[in-house]
């Protein structure tokens, strides 16, 4: 074959490329004075995502880390039809984007728009390409080589008893945090919705028949079971506005209670069951819909073309003073759009779940850089649809009561205030148009998306449809994050399991039954607790750590990103070390800056041990203030800032303790040139699959020329 030809052709295809993303580049940093088209952003994204996946992956994949599909991976080795076995890299992209795609990258940037919509596309495409998607892939390739053991349990063993025992406690902790806030975030999105209860109750049957369809009646058959199971989606999502309007609505109308104990149940089930059953299925059923809607979501802005009523930059990016959150760009506009560009969350993943499904090396990239480079599109999507709405309207939606009231005359007041115009009877006509009784203080994100995305599809399909979309986005925010859930929980079991066989050998198995089953339930005792009294009390439970969730989050990527660079490190490849050093560098900067300021600022928006004096002082003088409306509720603000208070600190200290430690380790790898490391011996692998979504087109498989067993 000639290759001049296609040389050429790659040549002017990739020049293309970066021409297009440069200009859309040039159009969103540059232009001042009026308002741009959103399609701006979609080319740049796009543009930036190709190149980054072409070349800087490629690059990560092969030469940074030496994949070797002549190595057979845990899932080929280890298959025992329960936790290990090779999946289709198509329903395993499918498992995993869905799994790491939670409330993150759909209600991060909404909020982060309080700053404007540059600084936060700034960070979510800059930020995927050389920090978040990194850090996903090279956690999925060490923790696949070492038989897809847990983030915490690598600390342990890479780092030392230390450091490993500080991360230990600090990823247990996040974990249980961070599963209790997505699951209220789903029973919040849920709550008295018939239609979105009983679609999503309906992905659970469909995916039982699909992981019997695949492995029983007609195995291998993906595209074949694909089409099934999109189709019963489709229908089961039609048929939810059916029975939401018919006699079976109150069957389906959940309160919170109810639905967490439904919560409580299905994470139980789901962690226990073969990932084939139900996991991998449902999580691949969901991602259709997941990408089909940002898709479809592109697909409408490129069709209306709607420009950007946002500022690229607002005046909260400067004075840190702004009504949906306080503090400073740097670091909070990072801490909140959080999964959209860098999440620890999903490195809980990519060392659960994934590397003991994954059939070939090679397919980290597609897997792990590939998939979070959608869910960094899908956070475009969500700072696009906040940023075309009217930015009273935003400010009206999203400051809290404490600021906006809970009328429309006292909304309307306050936004004035801030600087922006909106009339009570344009609150009132805002939310007549999506058939709702008010939008005034819908605080947390996803009214907000909810509404731009209604205003995208209603575009391109007629106003008259308005209420139809804005209640389809609900429904398909609950669905979105919900698949987080049940595969966090079963990360859990994971990570405890390995925990407790560092002191009882036979949890180490993870397909130990007696495992499987206590340490599952403990996992979802533990966040189920926090989310029950967390619905029971609007100051309690997962309520009282709410204001943790972004900082933890990021405070877990940091310890995911030193333990790949202690292992780059310590396999000789120090050269290569800044790949996941330099993010974990800003990220640390980063979290541990917002650490601090939560802890030491004198500000009561802004730090917990002052709003807990703000609120002592004001028990002591008989005074109630907002959000408290009782004297209860006050001294629930102060037991909450103080928990707070405390629990960032105790964060943040173990994670200075677990970069501390590496560095102990860094230093003795360098100086010795490598260090051993837990590294599973390779073996011949004899199964054959692509290593991205299709095969190349001379029918091989990507393969390094270096042979199995060499020394790295």
């Amino acid at each position: 074959m000639n290759k001049s030809p296609a040389r050429t052709r790659s040549i002017v295809i990739w020049t293309a490329v970066a021409a297009v993303g440069a200009v859309a580049w040039g159009v969103i940093a540059l232009v001042r004075g009026e308002q741009i088209s959103a399609a701006w952003l979609i080319a740049a994204a796009l543009g930036s995502y190709a190149i980054a996946y072409r070349f800087y992956a490629r690059f990560i994949a092969r030469t940074v880390l030496g994949i070797d599909d002549r190595r057979a991976t845990p899932a080929e080795r280890l298959d025992n039809d329960v936790d290990y076995q090779p999946t289709d890299r198509r329903v395993l992209f499918g498992h995993h984007f869905a799994a790491i795609a939670g409330a993150g990258p759909l209600v991060g940037p909404v909020l982060a728009a309080q700053m404007g919509y540059l600084p936060g596309t700034i960070w979510i495409i800059v930020g995927v390409i050389f920090a978040g998607a990194v850090q996903d892939m090279v956690t999925l390739f060490f923790s696949m080589r070492r038989d897809g053991k847990s983030l915490g349990q690598m600390a342990r063993e890479e780092i030392g008893p230390v450091g490993g025992a500080a991360a230990l406690i600090a990823v247990l902790a996040i974990m249980v945090i961070l599963l209790a806030v997505l699951a209220l975030v789903v029973v919040n999105a849920l709550a008295n919705s018939p239609w979105g209860t009983f679609s999503i109750a309906m992905t659970i049957p469909i995916a039982l028949l699909m992981g019997f369809y695949l492995r029983v009646l007609r195995p291998g058959r993906v595209l074949e079971t694909t089409a099934i199971g999109v189709a019963l989606l489709l229908a089961a999502i039609v048929l939810g506005k059916v029975v939401a309007d018919s006699g079976l609505a109150d069957t389906f109308t959940l309160s919170p209670k109810a639905l967490t104990l439904c919560l409580v149940v299905y994470g139980f089930v789901a962690s226990v069951l073969p990932v084939w059953m139900l996991l991998a299925p449902r999580d691949y059923l969901s991602t259709f819909m997941k990408i089909g809607t940002i898709c479809l979501l592109a697909v409408g802005i490129l069709v209306t073309l709607p420009v950007m009523q946002n500022e690229p930059v607002t005046k909260f990016a400067h004075n840190g003073a702004g009504p949906v959150f306080a503090g400073s760009l740097f670091p909070f506009v990072f801490i909140t759009i959080a999964c959209g560009a860098l999440s620890g969350f999903h490195s809980l993943i990519a060392s659960g779940t994934t590397p003991k499904l994954i059939e070939k090396e090679s397919q980290v990239r597609f897997i792990g850089y590939g998939a979070m480079l959608m869910e960094s599109f899908v956070a475009v999507m969500a700072i696009i649809a906040a940023s075309i709405i009217d930015p009273g309207l935003y400010y009206a939606m999203n400051a809290p009561a404490a600021v906006v009231g809970d009328t429309v005359r006292s909304a309307s007041q306050a936004v004035n205030g801030l600087g922006f115009a909106i009339s009570p009877a344009e609150l009132q006509s805002a939310a007549r148009a999506v058939d709702e009784q008010t939008l005034v203080a819908r605080t947390g994100g996803a009214p907000t998306l909810a509404v731009g995305m209604s205003q995208i599809f209603s575009g391109a399909t007629g106003n008259g449809l308005k209420a139809f979309w804005y209640h389809f986005a609900i429904m398909f925010e609950a669905l979105f994050i919900l698949t987080t859930v049940d595969a966090g929980t079963r990360v859990g079991r994971f990570m405890l399991q390995d925990t407790i066989g560092n002191v009882w050998k036979p949890f180490k198995q993870v397909s130990w039954k007696p495992g499987v089953w206590s340490c599952s339930a403990v996992i979802v005792a533990a966040w189920g607790y926090f989310l029950y009294a967390g619905v029971t009390n609007p100051l309690g439970g997962i309520n009282q750590l709410f204001p943790l969730f972004g900082i933890a989050n990021q405070l877990l990527a940091a310890v995911a990103l030193t333990i790949c660079t202690t292992l780059l490190i310590k396999h000789g490849k120090l050269k290569w070390a800044w790949v996941t050093g330099l993010p974990l560098a800003w990220d640390a900067a980063v979290t541990l800056t917002a650490s601090w300021q939560k802890v030491f600022s004198d500000n009561p928006k802004l730090g917990f041990f002052a709003q807990r004096t703000k609120f002592a002082d004001a028990i002591d003088a008989g005074k109630v203030l907002p959000p408290a409306k009782s004297m209860d509720d006050m001294h629930a603000v102060v037991t909450n800032s103080m928990v707070d208070g405390v629990l960032s600190a105790l964060f943040a200290i173990l994670i200075v303790v677990v970069i501390l430690d590496a560095m102990r380790i860094w230093v003795r790898a360098v100086r010795a040139g490598s260090l051993p490391t837990t590294e599973v011996p390779p073996v011949e692998s004899h199964l054959h699959a692509p290593s991205g979504l299709f095969p190349d087109r001379s029918g091989r498989f990507d393969r390094t020329e270096e042979p199995v067993g060499a020394a790295r």
